[in-house]
């Protein structure tokens, strides 16, 4: 028998434990971007979540709000988002969330040539991210660890002495990895990581993530629009769709049996081995603006299986078996 629920029921305490997240942005002329607008879930321990959805629909905001590095123009931040039971992130100081980033919860950032200093060497941009969270590190010792992270994420020492600009693609996330785990966080956010890079070394970067994951026993988000790497990563899926849940649960019982049309429709846009191109199915229309989201259902407008229901009513999450959780409107009258 499903049950209504305005956010996601959880027992006991999780890692991470997201609640009706809203995030707003002011923009020009005074209007205003519901960017997210109610999301909620949970990492536990030694779990990895996938965020999944088209672009411009509130993935990355989600990540920034946890790390509390949205821009200026964010006007307004409503919900919870608590750590490890003790710490509300979505309230804290600027001071305690410097404390918690990269040493509790760390970020793999999309285009992670934006987050290199390109006047400083690898080992040094490693080795000052070490310092800085541990005093009784001497600079020698932070050094020779950046070094062994290089080791660890595949790149030789060597290439701790270059400057950016004298990388890869491929090797600057691989540096970016290593920044991501220098200091063992308890929780890594990975941001579009495989973005612009070809399927060798998204493959190359999934397998190392996967070893990382398992030496230091964190926890994991990833954010991306490829349902076609979730699989390698990730147990769990929350599917967004203009700043809201669409569906969320187990990844296997989403893929298999997707309830939300927007799920399916996304399913049935990925391309198979197996398959013909024709079987391939886009979704019709147009993500709506965050600005003016039409009533009821978001995606309403998009849906072939709409009806007046879905105009009109805000969908509640549905919970239809253990863990799987849905925002239809028609599923919450059934």
């Amino acid at each position: 028998m499903a049950y209504k629920s305005s956010s996601v029921e959880t027992l006991g305490q999780s890692l991470l434990k997201v609640d009706e997240l809203h995030t707003h942005y002011r923009i020009r002329g005074g209007q205003v971007v519901k960017a997210v607008g109610g999301i909620s879930f949970e990492i536990g321990a030694n779990e990895a979540l996938a965020i999944v959805g088209e672009s411009g629909c509130g993935k990355s905001t989600v990540a920034h709000t946890i790390m509390g590095l949205l821009p200026p123009n964010a006007w307004r931040v409503k919900g919870k988002v608590v750590f490890e039971g003790r710490l509300d992130l979505a309230k804290a100081s600027e001071d305690v969330l410097r404390r918690v980033r990269f040493k509790e919860i760390s970020m793999i950032f999309q285009g992670c040539m934006n987050m290199l200093n390109p006047l400083v060497k690898i080992e040094n941009q490693i080795s000052e991210l070490i310092l800085l969270h541990d005093r009784d590190v001497s600079k020698e010792e932070a050094v020779g660890r950046s070094r062994k992270l290089l080791e660890m994420v595949g790149l030789p020492v060597h290439k701790g002495r270059d400057y950016p600009h004298q990388l890869s693609g491929g090797q600057k996330q691989r540096i970016a990895i290593a920044m991501a785990i220098a200091l063992e966080p308890k929780l890594i956010i990975a941001d579009e990581p495989f973005t612009a890079l070809d399927v060798m070394v998204q493959a190359q970067l999934i397998e190392l993530l996967n070893e990382i994951r398992k030496r230091i026993k964190g926890s994991f988000m990833l954010i991306t629009h490829d349902i076609n790497v979730i699989s390698e990563l990730c147990s769990k899926i929350l599917v967004m769709y203009a700043g809201k849940m669409m569906e969320y649960g187990d990844l296997e019982e989403v893929i298999k049996s997707p309830m939300h049309p927007y799920t399916a429709g996304l399913l049935g846009a990925m391309p198979s081995i197996d398959g013909s191109v024709s079987d391939c199915r886009s979704i019709p229309g147009f993500p709506p603006s965050l600005v003016n989201p039409p009533l009821g259902c978001r995606f309403h407008p998009r849906c072939q299986h709409r009806c007046s229901l879905c105009e009109r009513e805000e969908p509640q999450l549905v919970e239809i078996s253990k863990g799987h959780y849905v925002g239809c409107p028609q599923l919450a009258k059934r």
